[in-house]
């Protein structure tokens, strides 16, 4: 029997991923579920960049506004709540369309999650003493000698994930990439992967632009609001992009004008590692969406890919 069906886009942020996945849910009559580890929380809106109520009034979204900005959310939960969304629209015999930039709930998505062991917090301890003692990249350098694969797909900054990665071959004598690798599920459904890019150069001028605009939309406001519920910055929800920024700007770490230009700085980081992740799979067809005037004949193009009569 064939497998269903379910169409991924991907790519940076800032690219036009949703206003893409619009036009095929519009042209499908689907719905769409959201890839993103931000969306899912709720009073966050400007600064996630959600589709706004116009949008979700004409395509029903998934995975959006699922938990409080003080609750914890994890890939594995993105992964049960998806499957389950996927489901309801495969039975209402409709294509889903998975949409947006989070790496690891995608892949959480496509390949399955592993069941890891326990932290080990003295290890971990022992691992960041380590990495104070040592000079340059120590942790990211052991790593690349136990599981370079792991270590590839890593930021050499990325402490919390290589102590992890340290720590589950330190507790399995296995590197966490070939633990994963044993674990990957048959995939159940036919995920046809479509990606989203353009020139850099273009893409960092949108990105610049859409901060300007997020704070025109009342960024600082929503921040402020936020905290006046009793969300602060000990939440992991209010350390992502943007938000940590207006906090250090009301803190008085840096005045607006400069929280704002290191919001832009740090955005344009963040979509390059989007790319850096999403480039490692070979089974995305990419697509140049420099010009969003172009939106209908991408979207043309994705469908004589993904939909077999």
């Amino acid at each position: 029997m064939n497998k269903k069906q379910v169409i991924v886009i991907v790519g940076p942020t800032g690219i036009g991923k949703t206003s893409l996945a619009q036009n095929l849910a519009g042209r499908l009559d689907t719905q769409i579920i959201h890839a993103d580890s931000r969306q899912v929380y709720r009073y966050m809106d400007v600064g996630t960049a959600k589709p706004d109520m116009a949008a979700q009034n004409a395509v029903k979204h998934h995975l959006i506004d699922v938990v409080a900005p003080d609750e914890c959310f994890s890939a594995g939960m993105y992964r049960t709540m998806a499957l389950r969304a996927i489901e309801d629209i495969i039975n209402m015999r409709r294509i889903p369309i998975i949409e947006g930039g989070t790496g690891l709930y995608i892949r959480a998505l496509l390949e399955g999650l592993f069941s890891a062991p326990a932290a080990d917090r003295d290890y971990r301890d022992h691992l960041m003493e380590l990495s104070a003692q040592k000079e340059g990249d120590y942790l990211y350098n052991e790593l690349e000698q136990i599981d370079p694969k792991t270590a590839e797909r890593l930021h050499p900054n990325d402490q919390i994930r290589i102590i992890r990665a340290l720590e589950v071959y330190h507790l399995t004598g296995h590197p966490i990439s070939v633990l994963h690798k044993r674990c990957l599920p048959e995939p159940k459904y036919d995920f046809r992967l479509f990606g989203l890019n353009c020139k850099r150069e273009l893409l960092y001028e949108r990105i610049n632009k859409r901060v300007l605009k997020m704070m025109e939309n009342g960024l600082l406001d929503e921040v402020r609001k936020l905290l006046d519920m009793g969300y602060n910055k000990g939440h992991i929800s209010m350390q992502g992009l943007g938000y940590r920024h207006m906090l250090d700007y009301l803190d008085g770490v840096y005045q607006l004008d400069m929280a704002v230009s290191l919001l832009q700085r740090d955005t344009r980081r963040y979509a390059k590692r989007q790319l850096t992740w999403f480039r490692k799979n070979p089974d995305i067809r990419w697509f140049d969406f420099s010009n969003s005037g172009k939106g209908d004949k991408i979207a043309d193009k994705m469908l004589e890919d993904a939909i077999i009569t």
